[in-house]
């Protein structure tokens, strides 16, 4: 490959230009002009996003959902970024991330600058090398073939360092562009070059000149000829130019640049130095806040600290640009940090001066947490209390609560479809029917926490107790449904657990005072704080990374949303069903007029539930008999779109269309039919293709159907009832957070007695361990004791 190196002032043909410009041109057929619309690729696991990136500049974003609309961003590389651990060379698989995801942005239309750190360390590994082959080269001469002595490495002078590394750090640079077609261009500035008025013209029409053309560049301090950083230097309402933050922040603010993202060795901003017991990560960092936050050493390498960070990114804050500090070294974390912050995900400390009314999602979950210690310490009694007057204001407050939903279905008009309209949806009768379940929830609640499940005599004077408790902190994620708010309330209340609730915007007045109600049903106790709304706009993403404040996530909704938060949740367990697959087997001796009740009420009741029918699996022996006909006529009244199975397909000259897969939640009216042989033929397709939801035998043979209700593994096994029973509120719960189709803790629909778990109460005087040994004192009985009634009365 041909390439040509120009040395060239960018402001055309401008002699005066002290910021020398570096620029590879690649002479490549496919690379021809930068004016030319770029072939767009995507790289890697970094997905190529389209988004809208025309913006004014003027004030910074107020939150990070608001970054992805950066144009123009500045990305400084720290020097524990760029160099390795021993200082002595570059971190070269990190620097090909960082440059993969600058590529990959600078594709999707953005327009990307670098400030760079890491000559001296490049120069510093190149000097060492040719004094250490210089000195062998001379003791080798003067003491023949003897072993060479231990050589010392005289300290090396950092801006001869400087000198020796930027050739080798742009020729770096240039060769990771190139392999994502992209052109780079090097410049070196000085404190001189924004002081003196032309030199900062020259170099601002530079800057714009190559972002013009497409080219990305790549900002350094030329260490070189750059005096020693004086103290309290700054001018009036200027910073000055004394490390790679504050050539980051001025550059930003010079270029009006939308986003400053700067990567260090540490995670962001901490209230206390990292690594300390008590140290939290800032999430959003205001003006004025400098007192929260306590100053560590700088880093290993580099001229400036964390204290020099933070006073460049408020400089650059008040100039207009956003600003995040970020770690760029973690191993799990820097191959996508740049495009995570720039799709607004939560890393690192994002600087704002737009404080929120509220408090933070962080804080939500700190108050959630006592509120739901002190819940669980409240009586039985109370805490049923709460709950009943929850249910009284469901209907005494009926009126503002359908007024807030109609404003909801309003907005909501032409943006939802049908069935979530419907689910949205509120009702005097849905408002009774809440609190008809509320108030079975209080009466299941005496019984709840604290509950004896075992007690052992371990020996004498020493007993043991496995008592329930509450879980601690549960997340629960909803769509479109205001009415699982109370439900899940209840349920938290009932069992004493904190409780942060995360719903869809589409029913934002809903929730509002659905929610309001509850913090003034749980005030009569004072545990107002235990249930929290968060209204802040965080993403899903970013609430399933607190792991140190939730301790169980519930979605509630669609598949999708199911699957997503699976997916994103590190380290907390998700309590939930991704699908809801639901067969129906109709047996050979089933009923006549059984069968169409019971398909018709599972599939056309409620066709969106996740308990409703998808698959209909008919004996073979029935079709085309007038049992079979009843069921096609009935699912065409009920205008039921039917997909046929491959062998029901193969008995059929002119079938339906064919399925496409055995393994679909269709949430609609359409259905599933398929053709088996017997009753094990079912059972061997319900574990191949579903779910373990819930899956239903018709049939009046009383052997057949145990048979199927004891072999079937689902969470929810049925004989001759319809799949839209399962339901905790059908099933006495009173409500349930879900339907959970896990192995693990609980099962099938979720109410009062899946939302504790236990702990072990010992009870001893002066035991030890070393009693109970071969020549110890004492003895172990492990003896059951009888467990206590409580008084539910």
């Amino acid at each position: 490959m041909l390439s040509q190196v120009y040395r060239c002032g960018f402001q055309p043909f401008n002699q005066h230009l002290l910021p020398w410009v570096q620029c590879t041109i690649v002479s490549r057929s496919h690379r021809i002009q930068s004016s030319v619309i770029r072939h767009v690729r995507s790289w890697s696991n970094i997905p190529f996003i389209t988004v809208p990136l025309s913006r004014t500049h003027g004030k910074s974003f107020a939150h990070r959902s608001e970054l992805k609309h950066a144009k123009r961003i500045v990305v400084k590389l720290g020097s524990a970024v760029v160099t390795r651990g021993d200082e002595c060379g570059l971190a070269l698989g990190r620097l090909a991330s960082i440059v993969e995801q600058v590529s990959v942005l600078q594709n999707q239309g953005r327009e990307m600058m670098l400030v760079t750190s890491g000559a001296v360390a490049f120069g510093k590994q190149r000097l060492r090398h040719e004094i250490l082959l210089s000195q062998s080269v001379r003791q080798a001469l003067h003491s023949g073939q003897n072993q060479l002595k231990e050589m010392a490495i005289p300290v090396l002078e950092a801006r001869a360092c400087a000198a020796a590394g930027q050739s080798g750090l742009m020729a770096l640079y240039e060769a990771m562009f190139t392999q994502y077609s992209i052109c780079a261009a090097q410049i070196l500035v000085t404190n001189l070059d924004f002081h003196d008025e032309q030199k900062r013209r020259n170099l601002n029409g530079t800057l714009h000149e190559l972002l013009r053309m497409n080219i990305v560049p790549i900002v350094n301090t030329n260490d070189a000829v750059v005096p020693p950083a004086e103290p309290n230097s700054d001018l009036q309402g200027v910073i000055s130019v004394k490390d790679n933050d504050s050539l980051a922040a001025r550059l930003a603010v010079e270029m009006k640049t939308d986003l400053l993202i700067v990567l260090s060795d540490v995670e962001g901003l901490f209230d206390s130095p990292p690594g300390s017991d008590d140290a939290k990560l800032i999430d959003i960092f205001y003006p004025g806040d400098q007192q929260s936050v306590t100053f560590g050493t700088k880093s290993r390498v580099g001229m400036g600290g964390m204290e020099a960070k933070v006073k460049a990114a408020l400089w650059a804050l008040q100039g207009g640009t956003s600003v995040v500090i970020a770690n760029g070294t973690h191993p799990k974390v820097s191959g996508h940090v740049i495009t995570d912050i720039v799709e607004g995900k939560k890393v690192g400390t994002f600087f704002s001066e737009v404080k929120p009314a509220g408090p933070t999602v962080e804080q939500q979950g700190e108050m959630a947490r006592s509120g739901g210690r002190m819940l669980a310490t409240l009586e039985p009694e109370q805490r049923a209390e709460i709950i009943h007057h929850l249910a009284d204001l469901l209907t005494d407050q009926r009126d503002e609560i359908l007024l807030a939903n109609k404003k909801d279905l309003e907005e909501a008009e032409g943006r939802l479809a049908a069935p979530l309209l419907k689910r949205l949806s509120l009702s005097t009768s849905k408002l009774n029917s809440l609190a008809i379940g509320l108030r079975q929830i209080a009466a299941s609640s005496q019984d709840s926490v604290g509950r004896v499940l075992r007690r052992t005599r371990i020996a004498k004077n020493l007993e043991l107790e496995q008592v329930t408790v509450p879980i601690g902190v549960l997340l629960v994620i909803f769509e479109s449904r205001p009415d699982c708010l109370p439900q899940v309330a209840a349920l938290a209340i009932a069992s004493g657990n904190g409780l942060l609730l995360k719903g869809g915007k589409e029913a934002a007045h809903s929730n509002r005072i659905l929610h309001l109600l509850t913090q003034e049903a749980l005030s009569i106790h004072g545990v107002k704080e235990a249930v929290q709304l968060v209204n802040t706009r965080e993403e899903v993403e970013d609430l399933c990374r607190l792991d140190k404040m939730i301790d169980l996530i519930i979605p509630r909704g669609s598949s999708q949303l199911v699957r997503d938060i699976q997916k994103a949740a590190k380290g907390i367990p998700v309590m939930g069903h991704s699908e809801g697959i639901c067969h129906m087997y109709v047996d050979s001796e089933a009923s006549v007029d059984k069968v169409t009740r019971l398909v018709r009420d599972s599939k056309c009741e409620y066709p969106a539930a996740c308990n409703a029918l998808e698959t209909l699996l008919i004996h073979r022996d029935l079709l085309r008999t007038p049992l079979f006909d009843q069921i096609i006529d009935m699912l065409r009244v009920e205008q039921v779109k039917i997909h046929a199975g491959p062998k029901f397909a193969s008995y059929l000259t002119f079938s339906p269309s064919e399925v496409k897969s055995l393994r679909t939640e269709y949430g609609d009216l359409e259905l599933c039919i398929e053709v088996v042989d017997n009753v094990q033929d079912a059972i061997d397709h319900i574990h191949k293709y579903g779910s373990s939801h819930t899956d239903v035998i018709v049939t009046e043979n009383e052997n057949t159907a145990e048979f199927f209700l004891q072999h079937v593994d689902s969470a929810c096994v049925f004989w001759n009832a319809s799949t839209r029973f399962s339901d905790g509120y059908r099933f006495g719960l009173g409500a349930e957070v879900g339907i959970s189709t896990s192995r693990i803790h609980a099962r099938g629909p979720v109410g009062l007695e899946g939302l504790l778990t236990t702990k072990w109460l010992l009870r001893g005087k002066d035991h030890v361990v070393s009693d109970f040994s071969e020549h110890g004192s004492l003895k172990y009985l492990h003896e059951n004791l009888p467990i206590p009634q409580r008084n539910t009365n």
